[in-house]
């Protein structure tokens, strides 16, 4: 196991895939481990060197106190390249990894040859509602929140057929730290690229889900939109439509990563 030591937290990371083929860094969703890449590299790590992590107060990276900004997340991003001497790289992030990519294509855009964002939105819901969860979670922890978490991350027919696979994401989720959890929910929250997407000039390629609930297609359509070198693509399944559709979204990535 690997780990990055900075001033407030630890980032654990991993590496994988050919020495010396082109980098290729994975940002996980709320409430996810590294794992949740596991599809992605078993078929892409023969192509690139792979770069995943946990985000700050998920998975084994520790959690810093107080609640946390996307500059911050970004940071973390640009201090384990730093770190690794990765000078340029892809970046493909889902969710809350996607609004971290969103901030490196707009200010760490000489990092980044490709960027591809994933379920994710210019502006992922209100404020408000995630200051309702964050309250919650502080109050009642993780556990209250599960039903709902499956019902947005996958279809029912896959939690129907692949209980195996839903379980370990399930576990993972309340294995989480609250405190990291409410902090990253405050960093969605305050995250708002609505105005800024035209600076982001990176090939961009957003993915969607197309029965996500929570970032519908049309959120996906809207960045490739205003960016300034954008296509959208769709494949099948809800939020974490790379491990329900991983097939599908292997060879979307693919394709535009080779392009």
């Amino acid at each position: 196991m690997a780990f990055l030591d900075l001033p407030t937290h630890r980032l654990h990371y991993r590496i994988d895939g050919a020495e010396g083929a082109p980098w290729l860094t994975f940002c996980n969703s709320l409430g996810t481990d590294l794992t949740m890449w596991d599809g992605q590299v078993a078929e892409l790590a023969n192509d690139f060197r792979i770069l995943r992590y946990d985000r700050r107060g998920h998975g084994q990276s520790t959690a810093a106190e107080g609640v946390y900004t996307i500059d911050q997340l970004g940071g973390d991003v640009l201090a384990l390249w730093d770190a690794l001497n990765i000078q340029r790289t892809h970046f493909c992030g889902l969710s809350i990894g996607g609004l971290t990519g969103q901030w490196l294509g707009l200010n760490a855009a000489d990092r980044l040859d490709r960027l591809v964002v994933c379920a994710t939105a210019a502006k992922i819901g209100t404020g408000e509602s995630w200051e309702t969860r964050i309250a919650q979670v502080r109050e009642q922890g993780l556990k209250p929140l599960a039903e709902g978490t499956v019902m947005r991350w996958f279809t029912e027919h896959y939690t129907d057929t692949h209980e195996e696979q839903v379980r370990a994401v399930l576990d993972i989720f309340l294995a989480t730290s609250p405190e990291g959890y409410a902090g990253c929910c405050h960093a969605v929250g305050q995250a708002d690229f609505r105005s800024d997407l035209a600076g982001i000039g990176v090939p961009l390629l957003a993915i969607a889900g197309d029965d996500d609930p929570v970032c519908p297609p049309a959120d996906l359509q809207f960045i490739a939109k205003h960016v300034a070198n954008g296509q959208c693509a769709q494949v099948g399944g809800r939020h974490i439509c790379n491990i329900e559709s991983a097939a599908d979204f292997n060879a979307t990535l693919r394709d535009f990563l080779r392009a």
